[in-house]
């Protein structure tokens, strides 16, 4: 539960460890003297610290502070990226050639910088052998282990089995290179045609002449 920041006549402590504008350290002194010394000033005597003996409070501009600090929050959840959780199912006995399909969406989910899932179902007589679908999710880990790692191991949850493979680069990082190869290619591209506009003759062709 958040506590909403005390300041001015809201702090309840006697006295309080108070902190100038600067930084400064001025000392401990009464909840008046800091209240007083606030009002000179201009600024707000904000508890920056309450839980502390005695309470620390800070002189400053407390609704530019706050300002500041939301301007900084939305800064940085602009900045989070958030983790998918793809999802791949499998069959116990998948042949070669869908094994392969499946895999390779794996590595591209991988290679975006996110998580996946992958769930083995088991039908009727295949609940019966677990193992099938353990050492199918075995060969999928060896096969994009440079990629990705087991984040977590293979379960049993009722008729399927789950393991959770995480990719060993951020997606912040997946999304960068991505982009910088985007920039690449355009380039690349640009320059080649660039190279195929033809110059300009530097003659004119001559006109034809009577005979």
């Amino acid at each position: 539960m958040s506590v909403e920041t005390r300041i001015n006549e809201r702090i309840r402590s006697p006295e309080v460890r108070l902190v100038g504008p600067k930084g400064e350290q001025i000392g401990i002194v009464s909840i008046n003297e800091a209240l007083r010394l606030a009002q000179e000033a201009d600024l707000d005597l904000v508890e920056v610290a309450p839980t502390a003996r005695p309470p620390v409070a800070k002189l400053m501009d407390y609704g530019k502070f706050k300002y500041e600090s939301a301007v900084k929050a939305r800064e940085s959840r602009k900045n989070q990226t958030q983790t998918i959780v793809k999802e791949i199912k499998l069959r116990p006995k998948i042949d070669p050639h869908d094994y392969g399909t499946k895999k390779g969406h794996v590595e591209r989910f991988l290679k975006a910088g996110d998580k996946v899932k992958v769930t083995i179902m088991f039908r009727g007589r295949e609940q019966s052998r677990p193992e099938l679908g353990f050492r199918l999710l075995q060969k999928l880990a060896d096969d994009v282990n440079e990629l990705g790692f087991v984040e977590s191991a293979p379960k049993q949850d009722g008729r399927n089995m789950i393991m959770v493979i995480g990719p060993h680069r951020k997606k912040a990082e997946a999304k960068a290179e991505a982009k910088a190869d985007r920039n690449a290619q355009a380039a690349a591209e640009a320059a080649a045609q660039q190279q195929q506009v033809p110059s300009p003759r530097s003659e004119a062709a001559p006109a034809p002449t009577d005979v």
